[in-house]
């Protein structure tokens, strides 16, 4: 990943990613090309320019829009779920708002759709992946409350954004196997894993998370 204006010094530094990751195994994110998607993808290129000292912090930034950017402890996390040590062939993300998520899962997925509502992030996160030589991503603009049926059926769906109940759009585009990640819940949010098995799905609650609602329709 190289050819973005913005290097990284000081804060951004190889060294404070490296400092990220020592943090992540702590918190027992054990995959090792998860970890290494994590060192690799410049988070603090997917923020503004003012925040970029935060970058490496294990906290939630704003990118605008009432969206915010997932801690790296929350993408790791998710990113470990939907890949379960498996090769990932094609992986469904609802929510790019910025777009780091969609480029971590890039790094162990040979191919990511990815569905973002507001089309001003759609236009900042689609340059910045012009300039970071980000080619196996696919974005749309759309409302992903139905998924992408297009590009189905996934091995993994990741969604960034919360819903109050299971969609059952987006379990039937797992494929036999696949594994939905997905934060679930209003006031009180959960993060659950809902892995299929043929015609069945098993649910399993892991622990407390808080994203900002999915909302309906395009902006």
């Amino acid at each position: 990943m190289n050819g973005s204006p913005r290097t990284g010094i000081g804060m951004t530094s190889a060294r404070t990613r490296g400092r990220m990751i020592e943090r992540l195994r702590e918190q027992k994110i054990s995959d090792a090309m998860v970890l290494a998607a994590m060192g690799v993808v410049p988070r603090h290129l997917f923020i503004d320019q003012a925040l970029e000292s935060r970058a490496y912090e294990d906290t939630a930034l704003p990118i605008g829009f009432g969206q915010t950017i997932s801690s790296p402890y929350i993408v790791a996390r998710m990113t470990e779920l939907a890949r379960n040590n498996r090769i990932l062939h094609r992986v469904l993300e609802i929510g790019t708002g910025c777009g780091y998520q969609a480029a971590v899962l890039a790094q162990v997925a040979r191919e990511v759709v990815t569905m973002e509502r507001i089309a001003a992030l759609v236009g900042q996160t689609r340059k910045r992946y012009r300039e970071l030589h980000i080619g196996n991503v696919k974005l749309k603009h759309g409302d992903g409350m139905q998924g992408f049926m297009e590009g189905a059926p996934y091995d993994a769906i990741v969604v960034a954004a919360a819903f109050a109940t299971v969609p059952e759009a987006l379990k039937a585009q797992l494929a036999d196997g696949g594994r939905l990640v997905m934060p679930l819940g209003d006031e009180q949010q959960i993060l659950l894993l809902v892995i299929r098995h043929g015609n069945e799905f098993v649910e399993e609650k892991l622990e407390s998370v808080k994203f900002v609602p999915l909302l309906p329709g395009v902006a």
